[in-house]
């Protein structure tokens, strides 16, 4: 496995005076100085790369049913009663945030396959790949590789052209919040210049574009994260980790507590964690919590609602979905009894009808999870 990338926040140059942009213009009035403890008013309902990712060899027609990461996809998300879309957002040659979340784009000529790196294509050259908008025009064919190395078609049965973060920012829903993932190369070392001026050309299209629009940032990348948060005060930023499921060079991403430590040195919001690191640290979730800082999921198993419905009644704060009109509506089931509760004068708040179950309880039911469903 290739060297991850360490960059450190105190090694990079001039961040005491960056561009007005980056410190004027608040979210909503919302204050995200640590000390006033970012809080997530909600238990959210998140949209994975829009309306759900595609699993092209899938059996369950719901993985293949839109083009993932496309305007098609978002708008029908918001469609449900969801509070954001999750999408992945690269930078191309030419400075032009783009979403996908593979770092290579796959076509086929004469037979061959061959793979392009989406931060090495212009963005004109980026566009060229699937449906076209132009009437008539006929882009180059998309394929994707399995987990076990194949390559497949990646047909969908409703497709959509690719996009970029600014046609986001037209043709969505206003109301929608965004979800961006900045997205980096697990593989990739990034000179420090280099990481600074992505991040600059995400937030410039950002701050241009988002209006009243609410923006959660989030990214595997300890150190872009952690620079993000600091060239701008407008939108908290979330890190991502998978919570030990898999190992990296990088030890900050590879456990929840390290996790906790990137959030506090750096100022962060929340994390956002796959779901299989919480079920298998259940511990940590209280910690985090005791440290203000907000706790998202993501995984196929936040697709199961018995699942979603543990993680509510553990105190997490919301979870990234790929079926969006199932889970949407098992939420909307879960806090509706709690809100009556709160209404009718049977129970002190929403909050505290989530403490249904003691410790001792919780621990015995996530003890079930595996064997009540299959990883």
């Amino acid at each position: 496995m290739a060297l991850k990338t360490i960059l450190h926040l105190s090694d990079l140059p001039n961040l005491d005076h960056v561009p007005e942009i980056y410190s004027t213009c608040f979210s909503k009035g919302l204050d995200l100085n640590r000390a006033s403890s970012f809080r997530i008013p909600k238990f959210m309902v998140i949209g994975h790369r829009g309306h759900g990712m595609n699993i092209l060899q899938s059996s369950d027609s719901r993985m293949k049913a839109i083009k993932e990461n496309s305007i098609l996809s978002f708008n029908s998300a918001a469609k449900f009663p969801l509070d954001f879309i999750e999408f992945d957002v690269q930078v191309t040659k030419d400075d032009c945030p783009v979403i996908f979340h593979d770092d290579f784009i796959l076509t086929e000529e004469n037979g061959t396959i061959f793979e392009k790196k989406v931060t090495e294509l212009c963005l004109a050259e980026f566009l060229c790949y699937g449906p076209q908008k132009e009437t008539g025009k006929e882009g180059k064919c998309l394929y994707r590789k399995t987990k076990d190395g194949k390559f497949v078609k990646w047909n969908v049965e409703t497709d959509d052209s690719l996009c970029t973060l600014q046609d986001a920012f037209q043709k969505v829903e206003p109301s929608l919040g965004f979800n961006i993932e900045l997205k980096f190369d697990d593989f990739a070392v990034y000179q420090q210049d280099h990481l600074l001026h992505i991040l600059q050309v995400i937030l410039q299209v950002v701050f241009e574009f988002a209006r009243e629009r609410p923006i959660i940032f989030s990214t595997f990348q300890p150190d872009a994260a952690q620079l993000v948060r600091k060239l701008q005060n407008n939108y908290p930023v979330y890190f991502l980790t998978e919570g030990g499921a898999s190992i990296y060079y990088d030890v900050r991403r590879n456990s929840l507590g390290e996790a906790m430590k990137v959030c506090l040195e750096g100022g962060l919001q929340g994390i956002v964690s796959e779901i299989k690191g919480v079920f298998k640290d259940p511990g940590a979730v209280p910690k985090i919590k005791d440290s203000n800082l907000s706790l998202l999921t993501y995984g196929k198993l936040n697709n199961v609602p018995e699942a979603v419905h543990m993680q509510y009644l553990m105190g997490i704060d919301g979870v990234i979905v790929d079926f969006v009109e199932e889970i949407s509506q098992t939420v909307d089931d879960m806090i509706k009894p709690a809100k009556e509760m709160t209404t009718e004068g049977k129970g002190e708040s929403e909050a505290n009808s989530k403490l249904q179950f003691s410790q001792k309880e919780l621990s015995f039911l996530l003890k079930l999870i595996p064997e009540l469903i299959q990883f």
